[in-house]
């Protein structure tokens, strides 16, 4: 669904100027490595400045809570429902209170309370897409209820079957690197890995803290992160905010012992018109060292990035 999620932003930026908030114009020059490093250290400052949350001590995810138990490769109406949150139910939901559970990190464990299935069924439920068109024919959709259901309500197009659910476990990203996190499976007849809804309660769930922008301009010729794509050790993916006849897209990035800040350049154009677009452009860096619980702070804003809202 990054497809769908750039195809929205395109489409909003299209009447927006200023797209992505990058600073830089027309022909800037890219800022030099002194000048990135100068900002990179003032965002890291403010970063250690900001006051006291659950980034060290809680249970602060970086990704959605209803994640895919793999990576498999979904077709397109999949993929689709999937983000969308197009389920229908065909099992029953056990409605018994779930026992405590434990979010395990590489530094230790943290108890949690846990929500039920019925109440993770419900956040991962997001209603259902329009109906499907009358078949070639004049033959109607299979209903999605019960024998005694009429044939005349066309059904729901696209959606996601439930046949089972189970208590487990699923991979997470959060602000102290992967953890397993306690999670329902929901067997889906359409996916080949279970669909998890992360089952912390959101009383146990910290937010993403919001960190105030650092005193000054950051160096003219930077563009903004929009988030993370994809953390693998110490390779980082992040998506860079571009303009549609932006060009040669590269990252810089400044590393401290307690965080990452990262950034990237392009080549403007310098004459012609452009539509006026905000493209996502993926690029990636190496670290010196695993990322672990240090936070990827966007040099432009100072925020802290995560990974997008859609697959």
């Amino acid at each position: 669904m990054r497809r769908l999620a750039s195809v929205l932003a395109v489409a909003l930026c299209v009447t927006l100027t200023a797209c992505g908030q990058n600073p830089a114009g027309p022909g800037d020059p890219a800022p030099d490595p002194d000048g990135f490093a100068e900002r990179a250290t003032a965002v890291a400052e403010t970063w250690r400045a900001r006051p006291a949350d659950a980034w060290h001590t809680g249970y602060l995810p970086l990704q959605n809570a209803t994640v895919l138990a793999g990576n498999p490769k979904l077709t397109a109406d999949a993929e689709m429902a999937f983000n969308a949150g197009w389920y229908t139910l065909k099992t029953t939901l056990p409605t018994d209170p779930p026992p405590g559970g434990v979010v395990r990190f590489a530094d230790g464990e943290l108890p949690t309370t846990l929500v039920g299935a019925v109440e993770a069924y419900r956040e991962l439920d997001q209603g259902d897409p329009a109906p499907c068109p009358q078949q070639p024919g004049g033959a109607q959709p299979t209903p999605t209820g019960g024998p005694d259901e009429s044939v005349s309500s066309a059904a729901p197009c696209g959606v996601l079957t439930v046949t089972g659910v189970e208590l487990g476990e699923v991979a997470v990203l959060t602000s102290r690197g992967e953890a397993r996190v306690p999670a329902w499976l929901f067997q889906v007849a359409e996916i080949p890995v279970p669909v998890a809804r992360v089952a912390v309660a959101p009383a146990d769930t910290a937010a993403l803290p919001q960190v105030a922008e650092p005193t000054g301009a950051p160096p003219a010729g930077l563009v903004t992160v929009q988030d993370l794509s994809d953390v693998d050790g110490s390779q980082i993916t992040f998506r860079l905010g571009i303009g549609a006849c932006d060009t040669d897209p590269k990252p810089f990035v400044e590393e401290f012992d307690d965080a990452v800040v990262v950034s990237g350049t392009v080549t403007r154009p310098t004459a012609g018109a452009c539509t006026d677009q905000l493209l996502f452009e993926p690029v990636t860096v190496t670290l010196a060292a695993p990322l672990g619980d240090r936070p990827v702070l966007d040099a432009v804003t100072g925020q802290p990035m995560r990974l997008p809202m859609f697959r």
